[in-house]
């Protein structure tokens, strides 16, 4: 009989055991999918080894009884997963300036661990921005500020079959608003300078391109901030699949559930010569 086991890796290998500094996996929780309790705890059961932290996404944790968030966290902290909330601060502007700080607190009591805070929802001052990640280190949480990169999609390169020397009318110059990568950068560093834990880059639309045109992008934001501190959203395994090529196993990524099992192979096929899989050799036993 073949027993096939995970390969496990030694605390000196670029693959560490959790709670781990780089090569980040965190999970979408619900929020795109259903996921009840039962699927949860089968998945960390089953993958909960490759699973760092599990966010519910969208601000879908105001919509869930507490007794259910807290049943979620627990769990999630019983295999060493950490929990962090979605888009939501924003909403809480409205209410005045104490309910931020009631919110930090009833996300404690919960058993979140993370806050992340849409610095693009949010529209506050920087100085505001700086308050709010010390106002939830304070409380004894982790901060982790998200901020978007845009650019002008016009400038996105036309693809496909064509014959060579063929005129292509130009597109037209798009009116959307493009984010200042170097002021993002400078923004997260300030954030990281007042004790934020983790930069979350939503960079879906320069990630759907990054092998035609704005590659560029996301190397400026990992120089200037650095792979230990920045956590890319990758939205789909092709995306995942450029980021691990790019920048080996230590890149930070955030990911749909139903894509954790392949982004750890993609890890343990790049760990190095002496990993040709995640997976260890078989066994026979008699």
């Amino acid at each position: 009989m073949s027993v096939l086991r995970w390969k496990s890796f030694e605390e000196n290998e670029d693959r560490p055991d959790k709670p781990r500094r780089y090569g980040v996996t965190e999970m979408r929780g619900p929020h795109y999918t259903l996921l009840t309790q039962n699927v949860l705890q089968d998945i960390f059961e089953s993958m909960g080894q490759f699973v760092d932290g599990l966010k519910f996404s969208g601000g879908s944790h105001s919509l869930m009884s507490k007794d259910f968030i807290k049943e979620v966290t627990n769990m999630a902290h019983q295999h060493d997963i950490y929990v962090s909330t979605g888009d939501w601060a924003e909403h809480l502007l409205r209410r005045g300036p104490s309910a931020f700080r009631e919110y930090v607190e009833e996300c404690k009591n919960l058993g979140f661990d993370t806050i992340e805070l849409n610095v693009g929802s949010l529209e506050v001052p920087e100085e505001t921005l700086l308050r709010f990640v010390h106002l939830i280190k304070s409380g004894g949480l982790k901060a982790k500020p998200q901020f978007a990169v845009k650019f002008n999609k016009s400038d996105i390169p036309i693809v496909g079959d064509r014959a060579f020397g063929a005129y292509i009318v130009p597109r037209p110059r798009s009116t959307e608003f493009i984010e200042d990568v170097d002021l993002l950068i400078r923004r997260a560093e300030r954030c990281l300078e007042a004790g934020a834990d983790m930069i979350m880059i939503d960079a879906d639309d320069v990630c759907k391109y990054t092998d035609s045109l704005r590659a560029d992008i996301i190397a400026k934001v990992i120089g200037r901030l650095g792979l230990e501190k920045t956590m890319f959203e990758a939205s789909n395994p092709r995306t995942s699949e450029w980021f691990i090529k790019q920048y080996g196993p230590k890149v930070n990524l955030y990911v749909d559930h139903s894509q954790v099992m392949d982004l750890e192979c993609l890890r343990g096929h790049n760990l190095g010569k002496n990993h040709a899989s995640v997976l260890g050799s078989s066994y026979f036993l008699f």
